[in-house]
């Protein structure tokens, strides 16, 4: 196939079959001249491979961004973008493939559950690691024989807040609480104030829409519409929107943020980014309200749990979350079940008064 353009990237991609195999990987140039060298180049490596049985290496941090760049059609995109900036992160950016070993991958486990990760995410990065290693052996490069560490996740009990640890969480968050070592709210330095209401809206939000963590800190006010009192809120992970109108509380709490806003961006770090929080910045908030056992997607659980404990369906639930496949959803059946026993209970309760006979009643009146 040669050299071609992919989506809205203005790098021309290498991409032909050799072998029985396909190859593709970007060659970072705009020059199409170039492109065609290169892809020359590479034609010719494989050959020379083939014959003496000796591979080129490659490093880690280029490879990722080859696997990821495979990925861009899929719903999850974004999501491997995530999870490979984590990894790059953890690794020395020119660590070869080839150089990877067992054991690190075992203590990239234990650095990332230090870190704050739930063993969910840690399973998942160890597949975009798995994925990237077999990627890199396919495109013909040298790759270690490794061993990935086994990684237990909780399918148990599903984790939400009831109402009074709800509670409990917002007052270990209120800006204006007394803390050891911290001068009354009023003295306190105007950068420090904004860091705890920050912290405070954040969880609220997450409480209120059942936003995911990347959707709230990424949250634009170009998708913000006051007026009206709604959210349109995109899903980068699975690439479709959610019209949310806002609680009361959360229609508070962006009227008084639009007073201050200073860019594009609900919440904004330092330089002027999006805001992101650290697993174990939220890990750290938890344990001061006695949650330890909680994260963010816990509070995710929570705005679902009450929608449905109140009477939405799952179909309806999964909607407002933004779940590709209702699978997804299913997590929440029990909950729903036992709402639809409790609304039985009192329908079978209605018919029986209305059906007694008369002398039953007389008796029961007695």
């Amino acid at each position: 196939m040669g050299v071609i353009k992919r989506g809205n990237s203005k790098y021309w991609y290498i991409q032909f079959q050799y072998d029985g195999q396909t190859f593709i990987k970007s060659t970072k140039t705009t020059d199409k001249k170039l492109a065609e060298i290169m892809e020359s180049d590479w034609r010719k490596k494989l050959i020379v491979q083939q014959v003496t049985g000796i591979k080129d290496r490659i490093n880690l941090e280029e490879v990722l961004t080859m696997f990821c760049n495979s990925k861009k059609d899929l719903a999850s995109y974004f999501h491997f973008i995530f999870l490979s900036r984590v990894i790059r992160a953890s690794f020395k950016s020119k660590t070869y493939v080839d150089e990877i070993t067992s054991q690190d991958l075992e203590k990239f486990k234990v650095a990332q559950q230090l870190y704050g990760y739930s063993n969910s995410t840690i399973r998942r990065l160890l597949g975009v690691i798995r994925g990237t290693i077999k990627y890199a052996r396919r495109i013909g490069y040298q790759v270690s024989d490794v061993e990935y560490p086994s990684v237990k996740v909780d399918t148990g009990k599903l984790r939400y807040l009831n109402v009074e640890e709800e509670k409990r969480l917002l007052k270990s968050l209120d800006p204006r609480r007394e803390v050891k070592g911290l001068s009354p709210y009023e003295e306190r330095i105007p950068l420090l104030k904004r860091e705890m209401h920050d912290m405070y809206d954040f969880f609220v939000l997450l409480l209120d829409t059942g936003g995911r963590h990347g959707e709230i800190c990424t949250l634009e006010w170009s998708r913000i519409n006051l007026e009206e009192r709604t959210i349109s809120l995109w899903r980068p992970k699975v690439k479709n929107e959610s019209i949310l109108f806002m609680t009361d509380r959360v229609y508070e709490i962006l009227c008084n943020r639009f007073k201050n806003k200073v860019n594009q961006f609900v919440f904004n770090n330092r330089v002027g980014g999006a805001k992101g929080y650290t697993p174990t910045t939220l890990r750290k908030a938890f344990k001061r309200a006695g949650l330890s056992d909680c994260s963010a997607h816990t509070l995710r659980h929570t705005h679902a749990s009450r929608l449905i404990q109140n009477g939405l369906s799952i179909y309806e639930v999964k909607e407002m979350l933004g779940h590709a496949d209702i699978r997804t959803t299913m997590r929440y059946a029990h909950l729903e079940q036992r709402s639809i026993s409790i609304k039985a209970r009192e329908v079978i309760n209605q018919l029986n008064k209305e059906n007694a006979k008369p002398e039953l009643r007389l008796i029961t009146n007695i």
